[in-house]
Order: C-alpha cells, then structure tokens, then sequence
C-alpha cells in the first residue's frame, strides 16, 4: 500500500524535496507477525485474541487447587468436637463490650487480674473524641485464666456499666459436619 500526501505550500524552513513524497506502509504489516527482536516468544501464551498473558495461570496450566482434590491444611481440634473457644497464637483471647467510655486500661487490669496473669490487654480509642469505643480484648496465657474471668465478669458492673465477657475466637463446626 502505498499513500500519497497532497503538496502542501513549502516554507522558506522546510526543504521543497518534501512535497508530494509518497510513503510506503506494506512493510509495517510483516513486521507486525515476526517476533520480537529482543524477546523470546519461546513459551509466551496467548489468549482467544492473540493477546499476551502475564502472570499466574498464564503458564498454561488451567487447574485449580478444587481441580486437584482441594488439598488444603485444617488445623485438628483435640477430643474431636470443634465447637467452643479457640486458641489465638499466643493465648486465649476474650472480648469485654459495653465499656463505660471513660474506662482506662488500669480500670480493666485490675478489674481482670485477679482472675490470672494478663499476658495483653487492648483498649481501642476513638480518634475523634479520645474516649474508649466501648470493647476491650483482654489475653491470657492459660484458657481456664480466661474461662474464670469470662464465668466470673460476665453481667458484673465497671465503672457503672453493665460489662459482657464472651470469647473472642470460637471455633464453628467442622466442614465434614456438613
């Protein structure tokens, strides 16, 4: 194909060589199909359209981990029954709602040491007003530190507000119970 441009007025700045030179595009089509120069096509995957793929799955396999059998880890809970607190990587986690907003982190440590040793204790404040936003997670190395505290401070009064002590992570049923 070639494509011819219409004489255009020359300037003084421009060469008179210039006008009605024809160009020639036929070569841009054959270039388009050859591989690049610098890059290997060996190995490059191409979808429907002739697009290049990147990335995972690009590599030619389709499979899925549900295709292979859905090996996946699970974590075994001891004595068979799933049901009930779970362990966080540390310890045992519980969860203490309807704080009094004006509650301090000492008001909670020695509302729940007696129970046992706190290994962590978190006090989440509002950025806004600086006061507490109402719950407070409270770790403890052993879980019948934490079942004493949840049996002992659940329905009990801090700082005028009825508090609620619950665990914080429970394990569901099992997938197999299904």
């Amino acid at each position: 194909r070639a494509l011819t441009f219409p004489k255009q007025r020359a300037s003084d700045s421009e060469p008179a060589a210039m006008e009605g030179e024809e160009v020639d595009f036929g070569d841009a089509e054959e270039m388009a199909k050859e591989p690049e120069a610098g890059g290997s096509s060996k190995g490059a995957v191409r979808d429907a359209a002739g697009r290049r793929m990147k990335g995972r799955g690009a590599a030619g396999s389709t499979q899925t981990m549900q295709d292979e059998g859905g090996d996946y880890d699970s974590i075994d809970s001891k004595g068979g029954s799933t049901k009930g607190p779970a362990k966080s990587i540390e310890g045992w986690i519980i969860f203490v709602t309807n704080l009094h907003e004006e509650t301090t982190e000492d008001d909670l440590h020695d509302a729940f040491c007696d129970i046992g040793d706190i290994k962590n204790l978190h006090l989440n404040l509002d950025r806004r007003t600086g006061f507490v936003k109402g719950y407070a997670l409270v770790e403890y190395e052993k879980q019948k530190d934490a079942q004493g505290a949840i049996d002992e401070m659940n329905g009990s009064t801090l700082m005028g507000s009825t508090i609620s002590v619950d665990w914080a992570f429970s394990a569901g049923p099992s997938r197999a119970a299904r």
